[in-house]
C-alpha cells in the first residue's frame, strides 16, 4: 500500500513537470533568456534622435520586458549592410532587424541563405517566409503636422526638408503639404532634399535658406540632417517640427511638435513573435488607426486650443477611414 501511494505521488510529480515544460508560456519564458535579437542601423546610426534611436528603444524594451539578449550594429556606410546582416546570421542570432528601406537589397540577398534565421525590415517589403516587413502610413502622421504648421504660420510660408528623395520620404512630403492646404490654402510650402540622412550641416544649410525666404516653420523628414534643421530654427528663433521620435528636447521653445513613427513598436512586436514562437513573416502596416504614427506635442510651445481641436478632428477622420491622405505627388494633385 505504501509503495503504491509513493508510486502514484512520483507519477503525479513527473506528469506535472512534463506539463510545465510542454506549456507554451513556460517554454517561451525559458527560451527567451537564450534568444538573441539584433538591430542593424542605417548609416544615420545611433544618436540621430530620430529613426535609429526609435528602433533601439524597441530593442531595449525587448531586453527589459522579454529577457532576450540584444545587440546593435551600426552601419558606417551602405556597403556595410549586407556584411553586418550576414555576420549576425553566422553568429546564430534568432532575429535580425534591418532598419531602413536602404537595406532592402541586403535583406533580399541574405535572408534566403539563412532560412532558420528570422529577419525584420523597417520601411520596406521583402517577400520571404522568414522576413517580417513593417511599414508605416507616414503620410497620415505628416498630414497632422501640416495642419499644425498651416495654423501656426504667420507668414504663410512653410518649409519641408527631406533626406533622400525616394517614395518613402515623398510620403512625408505629400501628407504634410495636404495637411497645410486643408487648413490654409493660401500657404506656400517650400520643398528641399538633403540627398542624405547623416549630415546635420546640410540640413541646417537648407533650413537657413528656407527661413531666409520667409518660412517661419519647417517640418523635416531627414534623419540626423534634421538635427541641423532644429538648430537653425533655434538660432532664428523660429519653429521646427520633428520626426520619428519626440525631438522637442533639442529645442523646447522652437520644436512645436514631432511626428511620431513607432518604429519601436514594430521592433518590439516582431521580436515578441519570435520569442513566443508565433512568427509568421509577411507584411504589417501601421497607421493612425493602429497607433503606428501620431503626434508628440512640445511642452515648451503651448499651442492654442483651436489648433489642438483641429488636429484631433482630422486625426479621428483619418483613423476612421473617412479621409484618405495622399501618399504620392500624383495623389496630392
Amino acid at each position: 500500500m505504501f509503495k503504491s501511494k509513493r508510486f502514484l505521488a512520483l507519477l503525479a510529480v513527473t506528469v506535472l513537470a512534463v506539463a510545465l515544460v510542454a506549456s507554451p508560456g513556460f517554454a517561451a519564458a525559458k527560451a527567451a533568456k537564450d534568444m538573441k535579437i539584433a538591430v542593424v542601423t542605417d548609416v544615420g546610426g545611433l544618436g540621430d534622435q530620430s529613426f535609429n534611436d526609435a528602433a533601439y528603444r524597441g530593442l531595449k524594451q525587448v531586453e527589459k520586458e522579454l529577457g532576450a539578449k540584444i545587440t546593435v550594429v551600426e552601419s558606417k556606410k551602405m556597403d556595410d549592410y549586407e556584411t553586418n546582416l550576414r555576420s549576425l546570421a553566422d553568429q546564430k542570432y534568432d532575429m535580425i532587424w534591418a532598419i531602413g528601406f536602404l537595406m532592402t537589397d541586403a535583406v533580399k540577398n541574405v535572408a534566403p541563405q539563412y532560412p532558420n534565421t528570422k529577419f525584420g525590415i523597417i520601411d520596406s517589403v521583402v517577400d520571404a517566409p522568414n522576413v517580417l516587413s513593417v511599414t508605416f502610413k507616414e503620410e497620415e502622421g505628416s498630414f497632422l503636422q501640416g495642419v499644425i504648421a498651416g495654423m501656426v504660420t504667420k507668414t504663410n510660408k512653410i518649409g519641408f526638408i527631406g533626406g533622400m528623395e525616394f517614395p518613402l520620404i515623398i510620403k512625408f512630403e505629400t501628407g504634410f503639404r495636404a495637411g497645410v492646404k486643408a487648413v490654409n490654402p493660401k500657404a506656400q510650402v517650400f520643398v528641399a532634399y538633403t540627398g542624405k540622412f547623416d549630415d546635420p550641416g546640410k540640413g541646417k544649410e537648407l533650413a537657413m535658406t528656407q527661413f531666409s525666404q520667409g518660412a517661419d516653420i519647417i517640418y523635416h523628414a531627414a534623419g540626423a540632417c534634421g538635427i541641423g534643421v532644429i538648430e537653425a530654427a533655434k538660432e532664428k528663433k523660429l519653429y521646427a517640427i520633428g520626426v520619428d521620435s519626440d525631438q522637442s528636447h533639442l529645442a523646447p521653445n522652437n520644436v512645436v511638435s514631432s511626428m511620431l513613427k513607432r518604429v519601436d513598436v514594430g521592433v518590439f512586436d516582431g521580436s515578441k513573435q519570435v520569442i513566443n514562437g508565433t512568427f509568421k513573416g509577411g507584411l504589417k502596416v501601421l497607421g493612425l488607426k493602429e497607433n503606428g504614427v501620431g503626434t508628440a506635442f512640445s511642452k515648451g510651445v503651448k499651442l492654442p486650443a483651436n489648433i489642438l481641436k483641429k488636429h484631433d478632428y482630422y486625426l479621428k477622420q483619418i483613423a476612421a477611414g473617412k479621409l484618405k491622405v495622399p501618399s504620392t505627388r500624383e495623389e496630392l494633385k
